[in-house]
């Protein structure tokens, strides 16, 4: 039995699709690689959970290391600060690439404790703020814009100075930062902006649905990030997602057991991964094997026991209030799973006003997603018809 190629849950090992998004990136890298300045304003990609933020990332990762830059990579929480893991995911990356001397070590763990205290980062002793520096140790920064100004402008200058292409810092959960650290970092980026040729510099980040308007409520300015949605792939690329990696095992698929399992995954990317690796564990396939729609019938289910499981989850974490919105919603959804709020608000028996909160929390939460002007529509494809079988 061969290896199963199939990783939900985790970064693909064939990203399938996204082209358009790898370009969007690859533009700012060729900016920072080409000119040695910004690659651009902060490029944000934002979809709800499962669609292959995470995966996108990475591969954009590898490809800027590939292009020469050395990369840092920033996961947020709701627990730690962005700006503390900011600083220390490019601590990390440019020791790790030997782009700090060691001769110079000392000054520059100076001055990145003194970034830590100026970031207002908890934990860190106060006298590490001390200038205790060598010759081409940075200077100290006084604010924390300045700070962390200093820092990715330090660290990219540094990169570019010793070989490099430049520094590129990939932020995951961009969405789970606090208004204040997020400020921080959209002001520190629009002062870097007003000396670009100086800066080898670009920041790629990636959050659910909200993060537009998290950035826009941090700093009016946010709202000039460059914004760009991920969306479900189409059935060309989810063929791919699923023959692909098969392929590279010596496996095939016959095209009726693609066409049913592009059918049940609808273009969700975690869904093919769960799907692909479901019926693989039910075939498992040796070289030159292929898999039919016996294999699939066989696999199905449990991946839509693991579905259902998601669905119920999501039930239970919703208030009474967000379970009425999320009925209504399924009652109401035409085939194209497009619901306007109006129709929403009508099926409640409310009026549209009235259902604002409901409808924010369930979009913090990931259950629903904006899709245009007062359209929502579920995250997860058969939500809707999870919800409806409830009664």
């Amino acid at each position: 039995m061969l290896e199963n190629p199939f990783t939900p849950g985790q970064v693909p090992r064939i990203l399938a699709g996204r082209v358009v998004e790898l370009r969007r990136i690859g533009d700012q890298v060729a900016r920072v690689a080409q000119y040695g300045e910004l690659g651009g304003p902060l490029l944000v990609f934002h979809a709800p959970r499962g669609v292959g933020k995470t995966s996108l990332l990475r591969t954009a990762q590898r490809r800027a290391e590939a292009a020469g830059c050395v990369t840092a990579w920033v996961a947020c929480t709701r627990d730690h600060s962005v700006l503390a893991e900011l600083v220390a995911g490019i601590e990390r990356s440019l020791v790790a690439a030997e782009v700090i001397p060691r001769s110079q070590r000392r000054g520059w763990r100076t001055f990145i404790d003194s970034v830590t205290v100026q970031v207002g980062i908890p934990g860190v002793p106060v006298q590490a703020s001390a200038d205790i520096r060598l010759p081409e140790a940075p200077k100290r920064p006084t604010t924390p814009v300045g700070a962390l100004e200093e820092l990715l402008h330090e660290g990219a200058a540094r990169v570019r100075a010793r070989g490099g292409a430049g520094l590129v810092v990939f932020v995951d959960e961009l969405h789970a930062g606090s208004p204040g650290d997020l400020a921080v970092l959209l002001n520190a980026l629009q002062n870097l902006d007003g000396r670009r040729e100086d800066n080898p510099l670009a920041v790629i980040a990636a959050g659910l649905p909200v993060t537009p308007e998290a950035l826009t409520r941090a700093a009016t300015f946010g709202e000039r990030s460059s914004f760009v949605p991920l969306d479900l792939l189409s059935s060309h690329d989810a063929r791919i997602a699923l023959s692909a990696p098969a392929e590279a095992l010596g496996v095939t698929w016959t095209h009726a057991a693609l066409d049913r399992l592009v059918d049940e995954a609808r273009g969700h990317p975690y869904f093919l991964q769960l799907l692909g690796s479901t019926t693989w564990d039910a075939a498992a396939p040796g070289t030159g094997g292929r898999l039919g729609i016996a294999d699939v019938r066989a696999g199905v289910p449990a991946a839509r026991a693991q579905i259902d499981a998601m669905h119920r989850a999501r039930w239970n974490a919703a208030t009474p209030v967000e379970q009425a919105f999320l009925r209504a919603m399924a009652e109401v959804a035409p085939p194209n799973g497009n619901v306007s709020r109006a129709a929403i608000a009508a099926a409640m028996g409310r009026a549209s006003r009235a259902i604002s909160v409901p409808r924010e929390r369930l979009i913090e939460k990931g259950v629903i997603e904006p899709v245009g002007h007062g359209l929502v529509r579920f995250t997860l494809p058969g939500f809707g018809a999870y919800v409806l079988d409830l009664d």
